[in-house]
């Protein structure tokens, strides 16, 4: 049985599938949270549900938020998905003075919010533990995955929360931890550590233009980065692409 309760952000990729089949061997009865959020590739709410399911999670929530409000993305807005703009630049998008340039498959602010919407969830299901799949090293650039922002993100929530508040005081609370597993593993080392731990790696979606039927298109950054990623792990991807 699970002593303690977690809050996983689940989108369905392959990220956090790994990173909710690490919580689970921790241990953990996971509360499961995935986002609506008006993107591109809605897809992936199904596959998080497929996960959800998969791994028979103490409870799953789909918020719906609408990102398509502020726009500023490709995945939220009327602008084209880049297609194979990593194939040129050894899966690292160009920098501009030494500065990283920033795709637009990036989502203004994204995992504040999401991170926001987890601390309240943990909050009410007695949950310290808030795990989350980003990583720094095979990633697409964008600044709310490296380990300065997972940090900064814990401080807020032990310095915005009743129950962090509490811990400080030495009441009842808890101290929130932000679990970021992933954050300096290749994605290679990403997909062996998923199969070791048995995640159903064709349950997940990470495509951002996926066809009407589902299937990936093999040529976003997202697409690329993961077939890169098993044939350096050396084994096949079992989801369905276009090509």
């Amino acid at each position: 049985m699970a002593e303690k309760n977690a809050v996983v952000l689940l989108s369905g990729g392959l990220d956090s599938a790994t990173t909710l089949g690490i919580a689970v061997a921790e241990g953990f009865a996971i509360y499961a949270l995935s986002f609506d959020y008006g993107q591109r590739h809605q897809r992936e709410i199904e596959a998080a549900a497929a996960l959800a399911k998969h791994y028979r999670v103490a409870r799953h929530v789909t918020q719906h938020i609408d990102l398509r409000a502020f726009g500023g993305s490709a995945l939220t807005a009327d602008i084209a998905v880049p297609k194979d703009a990593l194939k040129t630049q050894n899966t690292k998008h160009k920098t501009q003075n030494g500065v990283e340039e920033i795709p637009i498959t990036y989502v203004p602010a994204r995992n504040t919010i999401f991170l926001s919407f987890a601390l309240g969830f943990a909050e009410t299901s007695g949950a310290f533990d808030i795990f989350l799949g980003v990583n720094a090293v095979d990633y697409s650039g964008y600044p709310d995955c490296r380990p300065e922002f997972v940090e900064a993100f814990e401080r807020v929530a032990n310095l915005g929360t009743k129950a962090g508040v509490e811990a400080a005081a030495g009441g009842k609370g808890g101290a929130f931890r932000i679990h970021a597993p992933l954050i300096r593993m290749s994605k290679a080392e990403i997909i062996r550590k998923g199969l070791e731990l048995g995640v159903p790696y064709g349950l997940t979606h990470s495509c951002y233009d996926p066809t009407l039927e589902g299937k990936s298109c093999g040529h976003c950054d997202s697409c690329l980065l993961r077939l890169a990623g098993f044939r350096e792990a050396g084994t096949r991807d079992p989801v369905a692409y276009l090509e």
